[in-house]
């Protein structure tokens, strides 16, 4: 891809501003605690900064860049499942964590 085509977009914004999600960030303390059986003890919430949320999104996403996520159709369908997930448990937590 040219350097104009790797640029981010509308995706790749909206995923960088999951990742500077504070709540978002809880959801994957979350999220790995109960898939691993862990206690709060072993992974507080809190564990999960803006750089292992981004991290995360980029290996669950199956890409490099976020920038990716405007030209990757299989990627973007997945960041779009991702979010509707994470919605949907900050429904469940009251709209709070």
């Amino acid at each position: 891809m040219c350097a104009e085509q790797t640029k981010g977009g509308k995706m790749a914004r909206q995923a960088a501003m999951l990742c500077q999600d504070a709540v978002f960030r809880l959801y994957l303390d979350h999220r790995r605690r109960h898939k691993f059986n862990m206690t709060e003890h072993d992974l507080p919430d809190g564990t999960h900064d803006e750089q292992d949320a981004r991290d995360w999104l980029c290996q669950a996403c199956g890409i490099e860049s976020r920038a990716e996520l405007n030209h990757n159709q299989r990627a973007t369908a997945t960041f779009l499942s991702i979010r509707q997930r994470f919605n949907r448990w900050k429904t469940q937590q009251g709209g709070r964590p």
